[in-house]
């Protein structure tokens, strides 16, 4: 569950005017920390992801991204003293739902992409004031691959339907297609 909710978005700086500010040093370097959680908090569940789809499909799949997602997450932030989730404009799991920084930079991002900026790479940081304290936010987005298809795409088997009324009865994270924005990653770090 994500503990920023109650986000405060005074002094919300734009990537530009980061590389401008005294501290442009510190905010690179979280920046390049941040990219570094992200891809390992990936990296880690596009593996476990990529072992249960070869062992048992797309069912097991999404049996093991329910459980083992927020467990990974939750380690590696842990381990490099960061909160570190995933998000989207269409969830699968409620818990993932945008706060309104997120749907801001998610509806940036479609705005970009509609204008023909690739989804892959595309990025944004900010410093914000949450409860007093100034907080390092990071979201790197997270393009739809085609392995991702065989449980967000628009064509799913019955049995990947079945458990997704199971597991997901909200579910809103499917009719992707390869190369579109799937969500993003999305940390942050008091500072």
């Amino acid at each position: 569950m994500k503990h920023w909710h109650s986000i405060l978005l005074a002094g919300l700086l734009s990537s530009s005017a980061l590389a401008e500010s005294p501290n442009s040093t510190d905010t690179a370097a979280l920046e390049q920390e941040a990219k570094q959680v992200a891809q390992q908090f990936g990296g880690q569940l596009k593996a476990v992801l990529q072992a249960s789809m070869t062992s048992g499909g797309p069912v097991q799949a999404m049996q093991v991204c329910k459980t083992n997602a927020p467990q990974i997450a939750q380690t590696v932030g842990a381990e490099q003293g960061w909160v570190v989730a995933r998000t989207s404009t269409r969830v699968r799991n409620p818990g993932n739902t945008p706060d309104a920084w997120e749907a801001q930079v998610l509806a940036d991002w479609a705005a970009k992409i509609a204008s023909g900026t690739p989804v892959e790479g595309l990025k944004t940081w900010t410093v914000v004031e949450q409860n007093g304290r100034q907080v390092f936010r990071y979201m790197l987005a997270i393009p739809t691959a085609e392995l991702c298809l065989k449980c967000h795409g628009s064509q799913l088997s019955s049995e990947v339907q079945q458990t997704l009324q199971t597991l997901y009865p909200k579910d809103q994270a499917t009719g992707f297609a390869a190369g579109e924005l799937r969500g993003a990653f999305s940390l942050q770090k008091s500072l």
